[in-house]
């Protein structure tokens, strides 16, 4: 398990773009196992192949808090052919985040999504053309208005990519409202880098969107763009491979807010 899924870790283990990237390149594993099962232990839901555990790159047991989240896992081992393409199991992934990178250093990695609270995307409008910016108005202005009025954080918007200072208090105000737990912090960060936005990612964890609502608000501009000049496949190919990434991080955010529910 180790040298297979060293393939996807990627430079930094919470980069799900680059784990995508480097899981294509070089040789697959071939399938080994019959089956993959889950098993109730008391850390948790463990994933087995054939019975035996399942290891993370950094041989860790692969459990999961919830049920429904270890036969996602096991459900994407199953799904594998003659041979094993972790690209096409992005729960998988998730889970090696976040039991080898995100449980020993959450603070690190709270410190990393709240950076995005520095910058977020939504606080760079387009100037025109007119319909542009009403779009983008119409999209981002509901969850600004929510981080306002739910978190306390009012932030500065500004036209075009000139950087604005936002105030201290907006920033620590919506930093508290990031989730300690490493399953829920894992998932948000990918949200968060795949979509540009912590504050969306946030609206996501929170119900204020839902992951429709929320890749829509993430690809305004692009989809203006492709609306004016027609589809690029390379483009479409890319965002694909970030829409399968971000679908299992907003599944694994769902399963975990109905275990608490």
């Amino acid at each position: 398990m180790r040298e297979l899924f060293d393939q996807v870790a990627g430079r930094s283990p919470l980069d799900p773009q680059e784990a995508v990237r480097r899981g294509s390149r070089g040789p697959q594993r071939k399938r080994f196992y019959t089956s993959a099962g889950v098993t109730e232990t008391p850390k948790g839901f463990a994933v087995t192949l054939d019975g035996k555990p399942v290891r993370t790159p950094s041989r860790r047991r692969l459990a999961a808090p919830v049920r429904e989240l270890a036969e996602t896992i096991a459900a994407e081992w199953n799904a594998q052919k003659d041979v094993i393409d972790p690209v096409t199991m992005p729960v998988t992934r998730l889970a090696n985040t976040v039991i080898d990178a995100v449980t020993d250093r959450v603070e690190a990695v709270i410190d990393d999504i709240a950076k995005y609270f520095h910058s977020d995307m939504l606080f760079y409008r387009a100037g025109h053309p007119e319909a542009l910016v009403a779009r983008e108005a119409e999209l981002w202005d509901p969850v600004l208005f929510w981080a306002a009025e739910a978190l306390g954080a009012h932030f500065i918007l500004t036209e075009g990519i000139v950087h604005v200072g936002q105030p201290d208090q907006a920033v620590a105000a919506a930093r508290a409202a990031l989730p300690a737990d490493p399953w829920s912090l894992a998932a948000l960060h990918m949200v968060t880098t795949l979509t540009g936005s912590a504050l969306l990612a946030l609206a996501l964890l929170r119900g204020a969107l839902d992951e429709d609502q929320v890749w829509a608000a993430a690809h305004v501009d692009e989809d203006w763009n492709v609306e004016q000049w027609g589809v690029d496949e390379e483009v479409a190919a890319r965002r694909l491979a970030r829409y399968l990434d971000f679908r299992a991080a907003a599944g694994v955010l769902s399963a975990l807010q109905s275990r608490s529910s």
